[in-house]
């Protein structure tokens, strides 16, 4: 599986984090060759760059070194294939960087035992979206549909719209954002626009409904980048309601950015299908108050 490197770190340190497995299984791993960077085998004690291609082999660990947990989920629709689930703010997608339960993960593992193993640290899962941001996502049970539907996200035949409440006024009806984002030089956890070692983003958004101090969007993203939407929102201006990282935290609720439609072909049956979800409670009741 491919591996983002969102850091200059170790490698034996940065993949223990993300993966959520000690240092030592990670040192064994990469002395057995089932580590590459750019295509080559390394040593434990590489320091990582956000140019390298980092890919860990299938088959050296054959179970997630994780727990399943009985945490319950929105799941908004299931075949054989697939799940469609709707993840709440504040969970996170799979266990990694620290967090080793309480994720979409393994809650997944505690629902079904069918679930792909094209990634062996995070089973099921195709794409991820932030912790703090709530909303649809696609979960493979196979690893026949994990293969379609990766493809699909890379070839951009999986649509998704998302919702987001930002700060100010916006006085355009839609627009584009074409702005490359990288790793900010000053604090590495975030992310900024910047032409140094950055890749092409496209956010487009239309407006749905101007508050006093608000607007509402719906947005769709021609590139898939780490925190695209709150990065792109910061840049002009208009910074994510609640964004703790990006913008300004007025409760732990996160950054008002829902992912509310998804829109793809089932694997097998090359069935269209068309998902849709309202923005959670919280969402909806700071809403209400601003009408």
């Amino acid at each position: 599986m491919e591996v983002e490197v969102l850091r200059e770190e170790r490698i034996d340190k940065y993949l223990a984090e993300e993966l959520g497995i000690s240092r030592s299984t990670v040192k064994k791993m990469i002395d057995k060759g089932f580590v590459l960077v750019n295509g080559k085998e390394v040593k434990a004690s590489l320091i990582l760059s956000e140019a390298d291609e980092l890919f860990v082999k299938d088959g050296f660990i054959k179970e997630a070194s994780f727990e399943a947990e009985d945490i319950p989920i929105n799941i908004v629709y299931e075949d054989d294939d697939l799940l469609v689930i709707n993840k709440k703010s504040g969970m996170v997608v799979h266990p990694g960087n620290g967090n080793t339960s309480g994720t979409l993960v393994n809650a997944l593992m505690h629902y079904t035992k069918n679930l792909s193993n094209k990634e062996a640290f995070r089973p099921g899962i195709v794409h991820r979206i932030d912790k703090d941001t709530s909303g649809l996502m696609l979960v493979a049970k196979n690893d026949k549909a994990h293969d379609i539907l990766a493809e699909g996200f890379k070839n951009k035949t999986i649509k998704r719209e998302y919702i987001a409440l930002v700060c100010g006024v916006i006085g355009e009806d839609s627009g584009v954002i074409d702005a490359p984002i990288g790793r900010d030089a000053k604090d590495r956890k975030k992310m900024c626009v910047t032409s140094e070692n950055s890749k092409k983003a496209v956010t487009h958004f239309k407006v749905l409904k101007r508050y006093e101090h608000y607007t509402l969007l719906r947005l769709i993203l021609d590139t898939g980048r780490t925190h695209q939407i709150r990065v792109h929102m910061k840049y002009i201006g208009h910074p994510v309601y609640n964004d703790p990282v990006y913008g300004k935290a007025y409760n732990d609720f996160g950054q008002f950015l829902h992912s509310a439609s998804i829109d793809f072909e089932q694997p097998t049956t090359h069935e269209h299908l068309h998902f849709e979800c309202d923005v959670p409670k919280e969402f909806q009741d700071f809403l209400d108050t601003l009408n």
